[in-house]
């Protein structure tokens, strides 16, 4: 468990210091070789200062501006240092060209735009999109080429669950007899995926974690980040649009730019319901928030020949947060879109349950299959300080990150999806609690219409047209 993955010498800057922040610093202490004194904390606020004192760290309350980003930030940087952005509303796209400016490593969970940039009314719903934002980190990945590893939305999802899709396929074909050879390249990944007959991804997710303290009226209470969830939830909801989808939504739109990989819906996130599977839930409703995976994912398996896509599943985030934050969600959305005067992470308070955390592959012949982590709050407080089981679902994937990028330290800008899953995975398993896989015969069609009929399509249950709610 105090295994050293890897050694080194530079700086590590962190930007941000919130749940995932303090939750990442052990694992930090824990398995690189580094001396202590060489990391440094940039935070907005004085949260965390006593976590920062317990490791031994510098920690400095700088807020990160669009005036102040490089006099704060460029003379703490050089060749070989490490930029690890875990902020909110510090915009992504900048610190990754100061890092490459400056022969520095960078690693995000998010591509965060500056202040504002979420729910500005002078943009379009396409302009303020994770689709948008992804496109504009990805075209720097062309001049970055050879520089120094910068990765792209690297936590539990986004980052994650891109390894469990590849470990996912690899076990169904198995199990179903597939004899081509595990892939090696993108279009191999994408062929598999296709000739296994995966027609839908969700990123399914059941958090059941319960605090001794209930949520209370005008209180917005999460398992992390309060302030990056809600900007996510206010975006549009978004997802990878696949290639055996008959039924375009009313309320859809495509991009008139990038890759073309996703479409959007003109209501948030928050505000959408759709239908997933998880084996210890079961069937529930989700909410269908905006994920650079959802993205991510659909375009990597993307199968095109002379400029038609082929093949593409659709793809989408199916997430069913704690119960309290059900109940911020729902007094959020009554207030149309106001966050509550008072936020809570829940941490030291949480009881009992779990983050059920994985992705559902289906449409292949044997229906449904999800494969992911199952880590208790009881799990996380053993495993590392500072933790709940949302929050080291994420922290440990940040870990792999950064060791992949100072084991690959010439990649320029890369995804997830671009990574050996096998190492990815090596690192965060024992962060994971239990990892498993379950085949189900669940589809969004089994008890539909008891009560009052619906216009599904029982001709193929894998569209989305089934799938979404409201």
């Amino acid at each position: 468990m105090d295994k050293k993955h890897v050694s080194y010498a530079g700086r590590i800057v962190m930007v941000g210091f919130g749940s995932i922040g303090q939750g990442v610093l052990a694992l930090i202490q824990r398995h690189i070789d580094m001396p202590r004194e060489n990391v440094v904390i940039i935070t907005a606020e004085e949260r965390g200062r006593e976590v920062a004192a317990e490791m031994g760290v510098e920690f400095h309350i700088r807020p990160i501006t669009r005036e102040n980003w490089q006099t704060i930030l460029d003379p703490l940087l050089g060749p070989g240092d490490f930029l690890l952005n875990l902020s909110v509303d510090v915009a992504s796209v900048t610190l990754i060209q100061l890092a490459h400016d400056k022969g520095a490593f960078y690693l995000d969970t998010c591509i965060e735009p500056w202040v504002g940039g979420y729910t500005d009314p002078k943009l379009t719903p396409s302009q303020r999109s994770n689709y948008a934002l992804r496109e504009s980190a990805l075209a720097l990945a062309p001049k970055f080429a050879g520089g120094p590893t910068a990765v792209l939305t690297h936590g539990a999802n986004p980052g994650l669950v891109s390894y469990f899709v590849k470990e996912a396929l690899l076990t169904i074909a198995k199990d179903t007899g597939h004899k081509a050879p595990a892939p090696r390249d993108r279009k191999a990944w994408g062929m598999l995926a296709r000739d296994l007959g995966v027609k839908t991804i969700h990123i399914a997710e059941r958090d059941t974690q319960v605090a001794n303290i209930p949520k209370a009226p005008g209180e917005f209470v999460n398992t992390w980040s309060v302030d990056g969830f809600v900007s996510e939830g206010s975006q549009p909801a978004e997802l990878g649009w696949g290639t055996h989808e008959r039924h375009f939504p009313e309320d859809a739109r495509r991009h008139d730019f990038g890759c073309g990989a996703a479409v959007y819906l003109m209501r948030p996130g928050a505000g959408t319901r759709v239908r997933s599977w998880t084996p210890l839930e079961g069937p529930y409703h989700g909410f269908l928030v905006t994920h650079n995976e959802s993205i991510s994912i659909a375009d990597y398996f993307s199968l095109i020949e002379g400029g038609t896509v082929r093949y593409r599943p659709t793809v989408h985030y199916a997430y069913h947060p704690c119960d309290d934050a059900v109940l911020s969600l729902h007094e959020l959305a009554g207030k149309n879109w106001t966050l509550q005067s008072n936020k809570r992470l829940m941490m030291e308070e949480i009881e009992k349950g779990m983050d059920e955390l994985g992705v559902l592959l289906m449409g292949h012949a044997k229906g449904a299959y999800w494969y992911g982590s199952r880590l208790t709050i009881d799990q996380a407080r053993r495993l590392v300080p500072h933790n709940n089981a949302t929050s080291l679902q994420v922290t440990a994937a940040v870990l792999a990150g950064m060791v992949w990028a100072i084991e690959n330290p010439r990649a320029g800008v890369v995804e997830a999806d671009d990574i050996d899953h096998v190492r990815m995975l090596d690192i965060m398993r024992p962060y994971l609690g239990d990892v498993v896989g379950e085949y189900s015969d669940w589809t969004p069609l089994q008890g539909r219409g008891a009560l009052f009929p619906e216009a599904i399509d029982a001709s193929d249950p894998w569209q989305f047209k089934n799938f979404r709610v409201a």
